[in-house]
């Protein structure tokens, strides 16, 4: 069973912009938002479904220059140590966030956010979101590769505490390198 809960409100991730590392222990509502007449609001994060994988995809070929296949995103949804969340802004998907949570670390696997989408939170939203969840398990650490040439997603990892603590040459199809961070929860306390 993939480790979630019910849907949450994007609006509930926003980050405090003085705040020199972002928290990730807000409070947050397991109830979906509603509007004033009681009707569903769009803008909520939700795990993805199997009906949710061919937008998924699409989303990822348009925000990704090595975009994983269809079935990659469906081969996560079988996975128990996996969890792929939806971010949908305004009834349209925004973006999504794949990680993976094995023996108390978090693993970041995919982040991509719709370029009509970029610079308006949803990434932001959506790592808190998981590491919020991951909090609720006592995990231990939290990884994940960055291209080095990717400054705007760096500077977000390390808004939350990240730390760049290793390089991996050659790691992405176009010979690019990554960036190895961490974000300790124990680094964070006090």
């Amino acid at each position: 069973m993939p480790y979630h809960n019910a849907p949450r409100n994007c609006r509930d991730f926003l980050p405090n912009k003085s705040a020199r590392v972002l928290p990730v222990t807000a409070a947050i509502d397991d109830n979906p938002p509603a509007a004033a007449d009681g009707s569903p609001c769009p803008d909520i994060i939700r795990p993805m479904t199997k009906g949710d994988v061919a937008a998924v995809h699409a989303l990822e070929c348009s925000a990704q220059p090595d975009p994983w296949s269809a079935a990659h995103f469906a081969e996560e949804l079988d996975r128990s140590y996996s969890q792929t969340d939806l971010c949908w802004l305004h009834g349209q998907l925004a973006g999504f966030i794949c990680s993976w949570l094995v023996a108390g670390e978090l693993q970041i696997q995919n982040v991509a956010t719709a370029p009509a989408f970029r610079r308006q939170g949803v990434a932001i939203r959506l790592l808190a979101h998981v590491l919020q969840r991951a909090a609720t398990t006592g995990f231990e650490s939290a990884w994940l590769e960055v291209r080095v040439g990717n400054a705007a997603a760096i500077a977000l990892y390390e808004r939350f505490g990240f730390k760049a603590v290793a390089r991996r040459p050659n790691y992405y199809p176009d010979g690019e390198e990554a960036l190895v961070m961490c974000y300790r929860p124990s680094d964070h306390k006090g």
